[in-house]
């Protein structure tokens, strides 16, 4: 079941972030969903879960993209593994540490991709620091929001359920 939801999310991610890719702040994409959905997945099924959903989605994200496969998920497997290691360490179920591994996601993930292209001089990045901290706080607030949703949709649903049922049953 796992890696069908996994595999599910990476493929609506992929279809969001190119349809809504032409979406930016200041010349730079505001969101990598691809990105927020692999370490989301690691932080709830650890880093064997964030390897391989990073390893998929960066390979998937990269043949997409023109540039050199692999590098994205080289990128986005140790992003999900690192994530996957810490949600096992710490607790994280307040908003502001959640906040700060999805920053610190997009930080990494970040110098890696930059860091090997420009190692292996294919590119150069001029002022990456601007772009990197909208994309982190874009991508922190949307998987706050992503947590939030997943913790709390099924538990209104599951009262709205059991509201209608209690309508059901006949007075005594």
């Amino acid at each position: 079941m796992k890696p069908a939801v996994a595999l599910f999310a990476v493929a609506v991610s992929l279809v969001l972030q190119t349809t809504l890719g032409r979406l930016t702040v200041g010349g730079t994409v505001a969101v990598d969903l691809t990105l927020v959905v692999v370490t989301y997945l690691a932080l709830i099924w650890g880093p064997t879960a964030g390897i391989l959903t990073g390893a998929a989605a960066g390979l998937l994200q990269d043949t997409l993209a023109s540039g050199v496969v692999g590098v994205g998920g080289l990128a986005k497997s140790l992003v999900g593994y690192l994530a996957g290691v810490v949600a096992q360490q710490f607790i994280l179920t307040a908003p502001v540490p959640r906040l700060v591994i999805f920053m610190g996601a997009t930080a990494v993930h970040a110098a890696v991709f930059m860091g090997l292209y420009m190692l292996l001089g294919l590119r150069t990045f001029s002022s990456p620091l601007g772009s990197v901290s909208v994309q982190a706080v874009g991508n922190g607030l949307v998987g706050l929001t992503l947590f939030l949703v997943a913790e709390h949709v099924p538990a209104m649903l599951d009262r709205r359920r059991s509201q209608r049922h209690s309508r059901r049953r006949p007075a005594r």
